[in-house]
């Protein structure tokens, strides 16, 4: 298992930016995708974005194509979310999962998009 610890969360207006990060631990960072899911209160969980173990490899969901982008730092065993022109519709738990046997899940964190 991986233990997922998210981060950059707050409170931001329509149009700013914001960071997330995820921080692995527990199992070899650069063996395993990793990704990011969102869940908005009273909506199912959404997807969001991925990548895979290398970077080489990375998708979006339509929603976020072109706004959001993912990276990772193997040495930092840290993947993180780069969140541009942030619209009132991505107010919601962000959240990292990682591909191992399963998926492991960090506890997420908030992100609030103000008009």
């Amino acid at each position: 298992q991986v233990q997922l610890v998210e981060s950059g969360g707050g409170l931001v207006q329509e149009g700013d930016s914001l960071r997330l990060s995820c921080v692995a631990s527990g199992r070899t960072f650069n063996k395993y995708a990793m990704g990011w899911f969102r869940q908005a209160p009273g909506k199912e969980r959404e997807f969001v974005g991925a990548i895979s173990w290398s970077g080489g490899g990375r998708k979006y969901a339509d929603s976020v194509k072109g706004r959001f982008t993912i990276s990772r730092d193997n040495a930092k065993n840290t993947v993180y979310l780069h969140m541009n022109n942030l619209k009132v519709e991505d107010t919601a738990v962000y959240l990292c999962y990682a591909v191992t046997d399963g998926l492991d899940w960090g506890q997420g964190t908030q992100v609030t998009v103000s008009s």
